[in-house]
């Protein structure tokens, strides 16, 4: 890896990390509440989970180290402060949730791995896990096989449903479709050139995203580019940038290789003042990174920026700095992983079991009105209805919202024509 990247990598998460270790005297300040008084432990646990009458074990799995860790990193910051959050108010079904972490280390088998020790030795009621689609695919089978309960929190390219999993983030129709008819219609854009990185997500992604510009808009896709993760060499497809001169840059280039990619970006002259680029990946957390000179003026297509102003989000956005530090960032994906714990609880409490059969079955229609995102509901496809969002990158970091849905956008993981 490049010293670019390192530097792009170590800083703010090294400051993430001391700013958790440095909250956690604060934690010690919650009131402390006597567990044991929900439902007998036979009757909410018969399938033999991790469960007693006074704590419930749950895992969380991501990448703290490796390429991946500086776009996960929050997702763990958000689930452990929506835990701490519920373990406050009385925990689920009268137990403390009690956290089992597992480092997926940007490594796929080892997620598999990691998945499989969780639900057989560590017999967890759920996990709280997966960034890129491709730990997700490695996951999958372990957790269909053990009937454990996955809560995944990335936008993502849809095609998929499982009674195993709860898919927290976006599917294609809610991110990229709609992304692309916003940036088509506000830029006039006629052509597009794809840059994504080389795994299925980007891959699939881009698939869905040409047959809509193609086959339904009727516009054209000028080029099409895959890096392999970790890439922080793009010179030679912007040179083929210069050249294209293409409307819109519609870029899935994920992790620690997005540093390198925008800092390149700027260094030979292209304006993202001027040139329309369309990220269906960037967040606040990987800006953090990048830094926001970089990347400046681009166009994000998201459910969820910081800069969102509503009640919800004023508290998490409040609550988030003061457990992870006053120079953390929350990004999209950290806000979904966020919803995992509450729709978990919220689940098992409609259920009055922690037995994934009988939370897999209770899922459809479990809303949670305290999302910082806004109002969200599970429908029975085990996708959430959420609205769209575009927001416009600034120098600070943040995001300005420029367009946003009226109301929420059913989920549709397979959207007729897209296959």
């Amino acid at each position: 890896m490049s010293d670019e990247i390192k530097r792009g990598l170590q800083s703010p998460l090294r400051r993430k990390l001391l700013m958790g270790a440095a909250a956690l005297p604060a934690m010690a300040l919650l009131p402390r509440l006597a567990f044991g008084a929900g439902p007998p432990t036979a009757a909410v646990n018969t399938t033999g989970l991790a469960v007693t009458d006074t704590e419930v074990t749950v895992g969380i799995l991501h990448s703290a180290t490796g390429t991946m860790a500086i776009s996960e990193t929050g997702s763990i910051q958000a689930e452990k402060l929506a835990i701490e959050q519920i373990n406050a108010m009385g925990g689920v079904l009268g137990r403390k949730i009690k956290i089992i972490q597992e480092d997926g280390a940007s490594d796929w088998p080892t997620f598999a791995e990691k998945a499989k020790k969780l639900l057989v030795n560590d017999k967890v009621a759920s996990i709280m896990g997966c960034w890129t689609s491709a730990s997700r695919k490695a996951v999958l089978p372990v957790m269909e096989q053990y009937n454990g309960m996955l809560y995944y929190p990335t936008f993502y390219e849809g095609l998929e449903q499982s009674k195993n999993v709860i898919y927290t983030g976006q599917e294609a129709t809610q991110q990229i479709l709609a992304g692309i008819d916003w940036i088509t219609k506000e830029k006039n854009a006629k052509s597009f050139y794809f840059i994504g990185s080389d795994y299925i997500w980007p891959r699939t992604s881009n698939k869905i995203a040409r047959k809509h510009i193609e086959n339904f808009l009727k516009l054209k896709v000028v080029g099409e580019e895959y890096f392999p993760l970790g890439h922080t060499q793009f010179n030679s497809v912007i040179n083929k940038l210069k050249l294209t001169k293409p409307d819109v840059i519609f870029t899935d280039v994920v992790g620690g290789s997005n540093v390198a990619f925008y800092k390149q970006l700027k260094a030979a002259g292209i304006d993202l003042s001027k040139q329309t680029l369309l990220t269906i990946s960037v967040t606040e957390d990987e800006i953090d990174g990048i830094g926001g000179e970089n990347i400046a003026g681009a166009y994000a297509c998201m459910k969820y920026f910081q800069s969102l102003k509503n009640e919800n989000n004023e508290k998490f956005v409040a609550a988030f700095k003061k457990m992870w530090g006053d120079k953390t960032v929350i990004g999209d994906v950290t806000q979904a992983a966020y919803l995992g714990p509450w729709l978990w609880k919220a689940t098992v409490e409609k259920a009055g079991s922690f037995d994934v059969d009988k939370v897999a079955a209770a899922s459809p229609g479990i809303e949670f009105k305290g999302a910082p995102e806004g109002y969200v509901r599970i429908h029975e496809n085990h996708h959430l209805w959420s609205k769209t969002r575009v927001g416009k990158a600034k120098l600070d970091g943040q995001f300005d919202m420029v367009f946003e849905t009226a109301d929420l956008i059913q989920p549709d993981p397979f959207p007729k024509g897209y296959q």
